[in-house]
């Protein structure tokens, strides 16, 4: 067996959303050097076309798809869309997310909760359960949602995306025994802080950034590309028995 052919994605047809930057846009460009046609997805169309360009004139096939994963007729039509351009739908990455309050829990408002909610659970849901279709019909598939180490352990100031994120946790698990019968494996990756525009303000921040970085025993953040590849091989034949399952990435910091 040629080991490194198990991680070929040659022939898959793959939906990433939230990938006109950071993390979802290296998934997306990691997919597409390894045979899959990708389809981008972002709320800016100039964006999410920029990186289908770019993966294009890297010699692969992509398609620029602008939607809010937040609402059910978008995500219809990002799915539709795609198994319109590539034929299928073999991979599913839900991995746009937003992350915009840094807050004391008894100051979160009743609209800032329902805005992360609303796209990071929501979204999250909408798009398994569109893609699910699809996969349930070809009987064969893999969704790979973007969870967070905040799903398993507590950050402080951050409840209503922690509260996401853990949900996320066990969405990927139900899911992950209800359609085992129809072939699609379930998985979540957990990333701990990432040098993303997310992160961008604790990183800008010396005191911060310096209590972080002694807070992980790798002792710096992970980059976009060391998601993309366990995003691969999640997405491969080399993890064909791999579902249910949350793949921490996070230096070490669930460890101690």
């Amino acid at each position: 067996m040629n080991g490194l052919r198990q991680f070929s994605l040659e022939g898959k047809v793959a939906v990433v959303t939230g990938s006109s930057r950071g993390i979802g846009r290296a998934i997306a460009e990691g997919f597409a050097g390894a045979g899959a046609a990708v389809t981008v997805n972002g709320l800016n169309p100039e964006t999410t076309q920029s990186v289908a360009d770019a993966i294009v004139a890297a010699g692969g096939k992509s398609l620029a798809l602008p939607a809010d994963v937040s609402k059910a007729a978008d995500v219809e039509r990002l799915i539709e869309a795609t198994v319109a351009a590539f034929g299928r739908l073999d991979i599913l990455v839900n991995n746009a997310g937003i992350s915009p309050y840094y807050k004391p829990a008894e100051t979160v408002t009743e609209a800032e909760w329902d805005e992360v909610m609303r796209v990071n659970l929501k979204g999250v849901f909408l798009c398994c359960q569109a893609a699910g279709r699809v996969m349930i019909a070809q009987k064969s598939g893999r969704i790979i949602n973007m969870s967070s180490i905040g799903g398993t352990i507590a950050l402080p100031r951050l409840i209503a995306y922690c509260s996401a994120k853990g949900a996320i946790n066990q969405l990927t698990r139900v899911l992950a025994v209800e359609w085992a019968p129809h072939h699609i494996l379930v998985n979540a990756i957990a990333p701990g802080f990432i040098e993303t525009d997310l992160t961008k303000g604790l990183r800008e921040n010396p005191k911060r950034h310096n209590a972080l970085i002694q807070r992980v025993p790798l002792g710096r953040l992970g980059t976009p590309a060391e998601i993309a590849g366990a995003a691969i091989y999640l997405a491969s034949d080399a993890a064909s028995y791999v579902t249910g399952h949350m793949l921490d990435i996070d230096g070490g910091w669930l460890a101690l």
